[in-house]
């Protein structure tokens, strides 16, 4: 009776010892995700800086050339998520930074738009709004699986709707474009945080783990860039 016991407080000991490396485990892929979200982003700010400092964007701007410019890192994200499992883990995050880059050259034009100031300050809004609801989707005990199709419908209506607004240049539309894409936007945060987390699995390779830390980088970056942009449509002071 006494070893059956203690087979029994070895089983516990066991059992306690590996959720706590799977935890550990946990904290460090999200840990990576995160750095890897953050390094875009700086990367994305900086080219975008550089790119109206320097005059580079508003000669591109002259040229079809800006449409490349636009358009590819649309073509790099379906890229990415159609072929990401076929690419070594090194392919991944060079293309990962280009997107990064070209994103931020992209995003040049919004320094000829707005004041400084006003980028910053929505910045920090939509840093605080993304944290707190990121650490949201983390800690939460919700199952959160059924946003994702209310998500889904509510981006592909702003998408659909921006395209009609192209031609309309309703401002209405526009402010109502920008009021829905902060909600759609600040819901994926949480929705897309509790995935990614959901994607750790103890056992899998460094290349396979560091190519899912890659692709949940992209979603989180995506996540923040658009709730950005909707916040400053909203928020931002024009120059």
């Amino acid at each position: 009776m006494a070893e059956f016991d203690q087979r029994l407080a070895r089983g516990g000991v066991d059992a306690q010892t590996r959720a706590q490396a799977i935890d550990e485990g946990l904290r460090a892929y999200m840990l990576r995700v995160y750095n890897y979200m953050a390094s875009a982003l700086a990367l994305t700010g900086i080219v975008a800086y550089v790119g109206f400092r320097s005059g580079i964007y508003a000669s591109l701007a002259q040229t079809p050339l800006i449409w490349v410019v636009i358009l590819a890192p649309l073509g790099i994200v379906f890229f990415l998520s159609m072929r990401l499992h076929k690419m070594s883990f090194g392919t991944a995050q060079t293309w990962f930074w280009v997107y990064s880059a070209l994103v931020g050259l992209s995003l040049s034009g919004i320094f000829y738009a707005y004041a400084g100031t006003s980028i910053a300050r929505v910045f920090f809004i939509t840093a605080g709004l993304f944290g707190a609801m990121s650490l949201y989707g983390y800690t939460t005990k919700k199952d959160l699986s059924g946003w994702g199709s209310f998500l889904f419908m509510g981006l592909i209506g702003v998408i659909l709707a921006s395209l009609v607004n192209l031609f309309l240049a309703s401002s209405a539309l526009h402010f109502a474009i920008s009021v829905i894409g902060v909600l759609v936007f600040t819901g994926l945060t949480a929705y897309d945080t509790q995935n990614i987390k959901e994607m750790y699995f103890e056992g899998d390779s460094s290349e396979i783990a560091g190519k899912k830390a890659i692709m949940g980088a992209l979603r989180l970056y995506l996540d923040f860039l658009n709730l950005f942009l909707m916040l400053l449509n909203l928020l931002g002071n024009r120059d």
